[in-house]
């Protein structure tokens, strides 16, 4: 069954998870964000080269690549800020465990978009 927050065009194609491929993406879909990039992509980089490992730029990279999934895609966005708000607002737990379990199905096909699953 689809859901609203999956339908609707994407703004751009999917990037390759390339830290070159996603700063063009956020640069052109999420611009305000390109800080906040290059910013954790400093740390993770730091990170892996104390830890040596790739760990931590391999995290980086999902993590970036889920943003893109969702921000390419508008109603997808929106319905995710939207539920967002409705946490932070919640009183009645049956609608908080309703927006989370939507937020959690949000993130993972985000996810598996991301790595082209």
């Amino acid at each position: 069954m689809s859901t609203p927050h999956q339908e609707g065009e994407a703004l751009i194609p999917r990037p390759p998870l390339t830290t070159a491929a996603l700063r063009a993406a956020v640069a052109q879909i999420a611009p305000a964000y390109l800080g906040q990039f290059v910013d954790h992509l400093d740390q993770a980089t730091e990170q892996a080269a104390r830890q040596s490992t790739v760990a931590p730029l391999q995290n980086f990279l999902q993590q970036w690549g889920e943003f893109v999934a969702i921000q390419r895609r508008p109603a997808r966005a929106a319905r995710l800020q939207a539920l967002e708000a409705e946490v932070a607002a919640a009183t009645d737990r049956v609608k908080l465990g309703a927006a989370l379990a939507e937020i959690t199905e949000i993130t993972t096909s985000a996810r598996r978009e991301a790595v082209g699953e």
